[in-house]
């Protein structure tokens, strides 16, 4: 296992079951996956939303590549033939490593180009690390 195809299996089967999902029960599934990361002007590729920075990855090639044909939808005819690269992460890695390194309230968001929508993973207590946490300083984690 590992790959993303086990992450995106266990999104649809939270989402079928009881609405949009609760990410916290991802969260082992996500550490385990490899995510597909785009580069973006040298960095990975983030979003800013509701004063959050997402770092949006992609559980295969397709989820990938329905954002790149989003992207060229808002960007114009001349973005239709860009080449994304991207990193393959470990959803740990992103976790434990790059959500600290960016110093803001930073979360991940999975394949955001997808019918249903993205599955977010906030910068919460019990997802990324404690001292990256909105919530941290909440009482019982913000539950």
């Amino acid at each position: 296992m590992g790959d993303g195809a086990a992450l995106a299996d266990r999104i649809a089967e939270r989402r079928a079951g009881a609405g949009v999902g609760d990410p916290r029960a991802l969260v082992g599934e996500l550490r385990r996956s490899l995510l597909l990361v785009p580069f973006d002007r040298g960095g990975l590729w983030t979003a800013e939303l509701g004063g959050i920075r997402w770092v949006c990855g992609f559980t295969d090639e397709a989820a990938l590549a329905r954002f790149a044909e989003e992207r060229a939808a808002v960007e114009g005819a001349g973005a239709a033939s860009r080449s994304w690269e991207y990193a393959a992460l470990r959803g740990a890695r992103l976790l434990d490593e790059v959500i600290p390194a960016m110093r803001v309230p930073a979360g991940v968001a999975v394949n955001v180009a997808d019918p249903d929508g993205p599955m977010l993973f906030p910068p919460v207590v019990g997802i990324v690390p404690d001292s990256y946490a909105v919530d941290a300083d909440v009482p019982s984690g913000g539950r």
